[in-house]
C-alpha cells in the first residue's frame, strides 16, 4: 500500500470517530436525557445529604444525659419549691424523671428504632437497657416494699399498673410501641406521686424502713456483681467455679468444670460498657433519692456515710471518656482498658452496698 492510501485511511478513521463523538454529545444534550440525568443527580445528592445528616444526628443522639439534681426534679413533679418534702417524694420523682429522660432525650427512645440513624446506633440502646434494668428494680421495690406496710397489706393500684408497663419489652416498634407502654407507666407513677404528696390522700404511702431498704439493696448488690464480672471478662479470666460455695451436699442442674475461662467477645465489649454506664447513671440518682427519703433511718444505723461512698463511686464511673472507641488494652498493658476501669468503680460500689446492708441489719 502506498503512503498516500495510508493517509487517506487514517483521515477516514478520524472522521468516523469525530462523527461518533458528535452523535454521543448530541444524545447527551437531548431534553429528556438532561431531565433524567438531573433527576439522577438530585437523587444522589439527596441520599448523600441524608447520610451526612444521619451521621451528625447519630453522634448527637449518642451523647449520654448529664447528672441531675434529684430533689429539684422531684419537687418540680409536685408543683415547685415548698417545705420539707413528704417521705417518698424524692424517690418517686426520681423514677419519673428517669422515665422522662428515656423518652425525651435527644433522639427519643432509640432501642426500637427501625430507620437510620437510630437503627445504626448500638451504644445508646445499650445505655438505655442499663438504665431500664435499674429503673425496673427500683419500681418493683416501690410496689412490693416501700409502698406496703407488711406482706399482707394491699398494694397500690397505680403501682401495680406501672410496674408491668415499665417491664414491657424494650424493642417493640408498634402494636403496642415501647414508648406507648412506658408512657402509660409514667402516668401511673405520677398518679401515685400526686396522691403521696397530698395530705388528704391517705391511701398512698411510702414506708422508709431499714428492712425495706435492705431488700432493695440485696437486688442492687446482685446487679452490680453481675456487671462487675462481665466488665472484668473483657481481657479474659481464668476463674475457679464457686457456684456451690464449697458445700459438699449442694447440687446443681448441670455439671460444669471446676475451672473455667470467661472472656467477653470483642464485638460485645462496647455493649457491656455502655450498659454499665447506663446502669450506674440511673443507680446514682436512685441512691441519691434514697439518701433524702431514708435519711433518718440511715443516721440511726450509722450508715449514711456508707451510702454516700456508694454514690461517690457511681459518680466516678460517669467521668467523660476521651476516646471515640472503647479501648480494650490488657490489664497491665500499654493501652487503657475502659471496661476494667468501669469494673473497678462498679465492684467498689458493690462492696460498699454489702457493707451498707450489714449496717442496716444491725439493731
Amino acid at each position: 500500500m502506498q503512503s498516500g492510501d495510508g493517509m487517506k485511511l487514517w483521515f477516514y478513521n478520524l472522521k468516523e470517530r469525530l462523527i461518533s463523538l458528535i452523535l454521543r454529545v448530541s444524545e447527551w444534550y437531548k431534553p429528556t436525557t438532561l431531565r433524567e440525568r438531573g433527576m439522577l443527580w438530585a437523587g444522589t445528592l439527596f441520599v448523600a445529604t441524608y447520610l451526612v445528616v444521619s451521621v451528625v444526628l447519630g453522634v448527637f443522639w449518642s451523647r449520654e444525659p448529664d447528672a441531675f439534681d434529684v430533689r429539684e426534679e422531684a419537687l418540680r413533679q409536685v408543683g415547685g419549691e415548698r417545705g420539707k418534702p413528704v417521705v417518698g417524694e424524692i424517690y418517686t420523682g426520681t423514677l419519673i424523671y428517669i422515665v422522662e429522660t428515656l423518652l425525651d432525650k435527644p433522639g427519643g427512645y432509640l432501642s426500637n428504632d427501625i430507620a437510620p440513624p437510630g437503627v445504626w446506633l448500638d451504644n445508646m440502646p445499650n445505655w438505655e437497657y442499663g438504665v431500664l434494668v435499674m429503673l425496673r428494680d427500683a419500681v418493683s421495690a416501690l410496689r412490693n416494699n416501700f409502698s406496703r406496710s407488711q406482706s399482707q397489706s394491699v398494694e397500690d393500684k397505680a403501682l401495680a399498673e406501672a410496674e408491668p408497663r415499665l417491664n414491657f419489652r424494650n424493642d417493640s416498634w408498634i402494636l403496642p410501641s415501647t414508648e406507648g407502654e412506658f408512657g402509660k407507666g409514667l402516668r401511673e407513677l405520677d398518679d401515685y406521686l400526686q396522691r403521696l404528696s397530698n395530705p388528704e390522700q391517705k391511701q398512698a404511702q411510702f414506708y422508709a424502713r431499714a428492712d425495706n431498704l435492705r431488700k432493695y439493696l440485696e437486688v442492687v448488690e446482685k446487679r452490680l456483681g453481675s456487671l462487675s464480672q462481665r466488665l472484668s471478662a473483657s481481657v479474659g479470666q481464668f476463674r475457679v467455679n464457686t457456684d456451690l460455695a464449697g458445700d459438699t451436699a449442694a447440687q446443681q442442674s448441670t455439671e460444669v468444670e471446676g475451672a473455667i475461662v470467661v472472656k467477653t467477645p470483642w464485638l460485645e465489649l462496647d455493649d457491656v460498657f455502655y450498659e454499665a454506664r447506663g446502669a450506674t447513671w440511673a443507680l446514682r440518682a436512685i441512691l441519691q433519692a434514697v439518701e433524702y427519703d431514708f435519711e433518718s433511718i440511715l443516721k440511726k444505723k450509722n450508715a449514711l456515710i456508707s451510702l454516700r461512698q456508694i454514690i461517690r463511686e457511681l459518680e466516678e464511673s460517669q467521668k467523660p471518656k476521651f476516646s471515640p472507641v472503647i479501648l480494650n488494652g490488657s490489664g497491665f498493658g500499654v493501652f487503657a482498658n475502659y471496661s476494667l476501669t468501669m469494673a473497678n468503680y462498679v465492684s467498689r460500689a458493690n462492696a460498699a452496698v454489702i457493707d451498707l446492708r450489714s449496717l442496716l441489719q444491725q439493731g
